[in-house]
């Protein structure tokens, strides 16, 4: 049995990672392949069955809050498992990927690189080293209309991981991103 394969696509905050998770599933679709798609259950911007891109795109995808459900969705017709928003899952992530990489799947998982002050987000840090392939997307900064690769937070909060769309971020360039 051949292994599977690791693919991580990255960027801030609209520039397009879900859109091209969500055409990557449906070629896979197109080709007659088994499709699974999942989401963070914390991920509640669309409905728990849904992932969705800004340009109206979406896909049917199972809502987790406890990550080994997933290989209790797995079986052996499957050969594509995608993960939308990355960022929001536990490092436990990891041996999921690996395992399902180990039976001969083609994982996709799209999610923020780093968070608002500009860090990484350590599970998706650790995956893109892991990966086959990763895909660095950007956005056009929302200031002065450059090449954007850092999320701007809007609103205050001390939390690391606030849930939110374009009123709680928008894309900036590393020069006009501001750390808060």
């Amino acid at each position: 049995m051949q292994k599977g394969t690791l693919e991580v696509i990255v960027g801030c905050m609209s520039c397009g990672k879900s859109e091209e998770l969500i055409r990557r599933i449906k070629r896979e679709v197109i080709a007659k392949r088994e499709v699974m798609v999942f989401k963070p259950s914390v991920d509640k911007r669309t409905d728990a069955a849904t992932i969705a891109s800004r340009d109206g795109k979406s896909y049917v995808a199972v809502s987790v809050s406890d990550l080994e459900e997933i290989l209790g969705y797995w079986h052996e017709g499957v050969h594509f498992v995608a993960f939308d928003e990355g960022q929001f899952f536990s490092e436990d992530l990891i041996s999921i990927v690996n395992t399902l990489i180990d039976r001969g799947v083609r994982v996709v998982v799209a999610g923020l690189d780093t968070d608002f002050r500009g860090a990484p987000f350590e599970t998706i840090a650790r995956l893109m080293a892991l990966a086959d392939k990763v895909t660095k997307l950007t956005a056009v900064c929302l200031r002065c209309g450059g090449v954007a690769t850092r999320t701007q937070r809007l609103v205050q909060s001390g939390e690391r991981v606030l849930v939110g769309g374009d009123k709680e971020y928008e894309a900036r360039c590393r020069d006009c991103h501001e750390a808060l």
